[in-house]
């Protein structure tokens, strides 16, 4: 059941753009309430194709998605907007299937928040997404065989060659690169890349799928190694 009224805590400038694309009118207000009293600027959508015309002229910091929109759908949505940005994205979805919640996040979403839900979780999920969307912040930058990263920019090279990647698959690659050879199970790693998310362990197989394929693309697929009934690593 959605509360009705917005909780009273606030951010610090800056202030995010966060996107609520949800066709359900009176979920949209109490969203976009909750977030404007937390600080956030915000911008509403009520199906696909307007979803898609804001993403390009407003630039959010971040879209809420719901799942079953009208006009084009939230996969699509989420599909055209991988195609063009890594911006964060948390799918709300009335569906409780683990599929969905997977094809999601094969999609390349960066969380989800199942309905019915609280706006106070949404919220939680919103600024624990956001701050995992920025760069580290501190350390110098890391090379493991072809491979740099620098966690100040979330800037990552193979062989001079750019990988756009979204802001969980950064993190995973920063946290195995920061202990080359070494090899991590899931939920050292769901700690590490989504620490606040209530999503399975096997969703760091999704993630590092993306991760991989993305890495393949730039000839360095062989350098992240899957262990069998252990976990991963990165080798050079």
């Amino acid at each position: 059941m959605l509360e009705s009224s917005p909780g009273a805590d606030r951010i610090v400038d800056p202030m995010p753009l966060v996107l609520v694309v949800e066709d359900e009118p009176q979920i949209a207000e109490i969203l976009e309430g909750y977030l404007r009293s937390s600080g956030y600027r915000t911008e509403r959508a009520g199906d696909g194709e307007a979803a898609l015309r804001l993403v390009r002229a407003a630039h959010p910091d971040l879209i809420l998605l719901d799942v079953l929109l009208p006009k084009v759908g939230g996969l699509e949505v989420l599909k055209a907007v991988r195609a063009e940005s890594t911006t964060p994205v948390i799918m709300l979805t009335a569906r409780t299937e683990e599929l969905d919640k997977l094809l999601a996040l094969e999609l390349g979403a960066d969380d989800y928040v199942t309905k019915p839900f609280r706006p106070r979780e949404v919220m939680a999920r919103v600024k624990a997404v956001l701050r995992r969307s920025q760069p580290p912040g501190q350390g110098a930058p890391l090379r493991v065989g072809t491979l740099e990263l620098d966690p100040l920019r979330a800037s990552v090279q193979v062989e001079g060659q750019a990988l756009k990647l979204t802001a969980t698959e950064f993190r995973l690659l920063h946290h195995l690169a920061g202990s080359p050879g070494r090899i991590f199970n899931r939920a050292e790693l769901l700690e590490a890349a989504l620490p606040e998310s209530e999503a399975l362990e096997r969703v760091i197989d999704v993630h590092l799928r993306n991760l991989r394929r993305k890495l393949e693309a730039a000839d360095a697929s062989d350098m992240l190694q899957t262990v069998r009934g252990m976990g991963y690593r990165l080798s050079a």
